[in-house]
């Protein structure tokens, strides 16, 4: 009996990946292994970014809370720990971005949370 190779399948699995890889540079946009193994490994670091994005975003926020708090003569540390004694629900990312663009209104809460 001979062989059987599904031809049309394979192909249309190399196209697809083939149009994945549009746009990269080299052999890496239209030789089949090299598009493949770039494609791959470009998932693998998306996938790896993804969540490190979050913790880069979370050391920003810090970064600026700590700068605004640091301009009143307090650590970063003690004003977190204040606001959760005093249970105020207010985010790092809310609050670095009114450090940021809005002191007043972050004045007033660090105001709030040192009485």
């Amino acid at each position: 009996m001979p062989r059987s190779v599904n031809n049309v399948a394979s192909r249309r699995r190399r196209k697809k990946l083939l149009k994945l890889t549009k746009g990269y540079f080299g052999a890496r946009k239209n030789v089949w292994t090299v598009a493949k193994n770039t494609w791959e490994k470009g998932q693998q670091y998306a996938y790896r970014d993804r969540r490190a994005k979050k913790r880069n975003f979370r050391k920003l926020w810090i970064t600026r809370i700590n700068a605004a708090t640091r301009q009143y003569g307090m650590s970063y540390s003690k004003f977190m720990g204040n606001i959760h004694q005093k249970d105020i629900q207010i985010n790092r990312k809310v609050l670095a971005d009114l450090a940021a663009n809005n002191p007043e209104a972050f004045k007033a809460i660090f105001d709030a949370v040192n009485k």
